[in-house]
Order: C-alpha cells, then structure tokens, then sequence
C-alpha cells in the first residue's frame, strides 16, 4: 500500500511538472508574439538629414522632409546636351544604312559600336536634362529677316552634321561608294562634336558640372579615337600625325 501511494505521489509531481512547462511555454510564444505586434505597429523612426557645415563652421540638422536639389545648370550647357542629342541621332541615322548598304564587315563593327555608344550617350544626355526640368529639344530658331518664318530643331545643323544633300547621296549609294561616303561623312561628324566640346569648355562657367564634365571629355577621347581609326580605314595619317 505505501509503495503505491509513493508511486501515485510520483505521477502527481511528474504531472504538475509537465503542466507548468506547457504553461511557461504558452506565456513565451505569448511573450514573442506581443514584442512581434509592438514592432510592427511602432512607428518608425524619421531620418535624420544632417548638412555639413563650411570649414570650421558647425553642421546642420535639417527637417525630415528635407530633399536634394541638383544646382540649376548654365544655359550653355543646356543647349550643349540638346544640341548633342541631334548630333549624336543623325550618327545612329547613318549607321542604320550600313544592313542595306554595304557588306563590309570591319566598316559594319564600326558601326555597331557607333550607334550603340551615341544611343546610350543620347538616353544620359536626356536624363540629365530631364532632371534638371529642362527641354531635350532644342527651341525652334526664327529666321532674322523673315518673319513668320520659323525653322525647328529639324533643319538647324550642329557644327560637322551633315546636309540634307550629303544624307541623301549616303542613302543612294551602295557598296565601295557608300563606305567612302560613311567614312568621310562620320569623320566630318565626329569633328563637329569636338568643335562642340571645345566651344563648351571655352565658354564661362560652362562644363564645370562634375556628371557634365566627366560625359563631355568621354565624347572628346572616344570620338579621336573613332576618328584615328576611320582614317586608318581610308588609308590616311591620323590627325596627329600629320
């Protein structure tokens, strides 16, 4: 009799022990579940917006709210990224005639890598004007002495584009003519857009937007040395050789 009372004495312990464990183990989900609640409904902290100060000069707490303001661009080099948005579309104008026109495969490398280059240039250069809230277009130009007489983006020729007449004869042409044409046409091409970067960089307070800067002296090194290999191709001296 006494050693079941001892046993059943055994059970009794083992029992309440057991309750109080899935007891604790219900008060910890309960536990993790309500921290889970309070920090997906607590609010999240702002950012804090700090301006450094000038030199020796204490920094500066800004609302939250606050937002960067890219620097309002000098008119010049607006109209430097418009103008070169036209002048690189007829690049890629030309060098879409090459399936048609010419079977030269080293010519048609070229101008793969041309087009591909001056598209992408063309995409930053909208980009960087549209962030800005300007134009990707250039105004329309009115004729002096001619009043009512407005000519549009369309028929104004950047320095080294290519005329109306001198598209149309590349357009004409086929094989050995139309690789002469395209070579000497995209070399005039390519030395108007450095005309236009020299111009940019001549000007004051032009070209000194760090993304402007670092774009133009790209177009300038990549386009001498398109304009070295085009040479090349037609049997001439690089520039800087002569």
């Amino acid at each position: 009799m006494k050693a079941r009372h001892i046993s059943d004495g055994l059970k009794l312990r083992s029992g309440l022990r057991a309750a109080m464990l899935r007891l604790g183990l219900v008060c910890a989900c309960s536990c993790l579940l309500l921290a889970a609640a309070n920090a997906q409904t607590a609010k999240p902290k702002e950012p804090v917006v700090v301006q450094p100060g000038a030199p020796g000069q204490p920094t500066k707490t800004l609302p939250s709210s606050t937002r960067a303001t890219l620097p309002t661009p000098s008119a010049k080099d607006v109209e430097f990224m418009q103008g070169m948005i036209m002048h690189h579309a007829q690049a890629v104008e030309m060098t879409a005639l090459m399936a048609s026109h010419t079977e030269n495969k080293e010519l048609r490398l070229l101008g793969a890598r041309i087009s591909k280059s001056q598209s992408d240039e063309i995409d930053f250069m909208k980009r960087w004007l549209i962030a800005r809230r300007q134009s990707t277009e250039m105004p329309m130009i009115e004729m002096p002495g001619m009043p009512g007489m407005d000519m549009s983006k369309h028929e104004t020729l950047m320095p080294g584009m290519l005329t109306a007449k001198q598209m149309e004869a590349l357009r004409n042409a086929k094989g050995d003519e139309f690789d002469h044409l395209f070579l000497t046409g995209m070399i005039q091409h390519h030395g108007g857009a450095l005309i236009m970067v020299k111009d940019l960089f001549d000007s004051p307070g032009a070209g000194q937007d760090a993304e402007i800067f670092n774009f133009v002296t790209d177009v300038d090194s990549g386009q001498r040395a398109e304009i070295r290999i085009m040479q090349s191709m037609l049997g001439e001296k690089p520039q800087e050789e002569k």
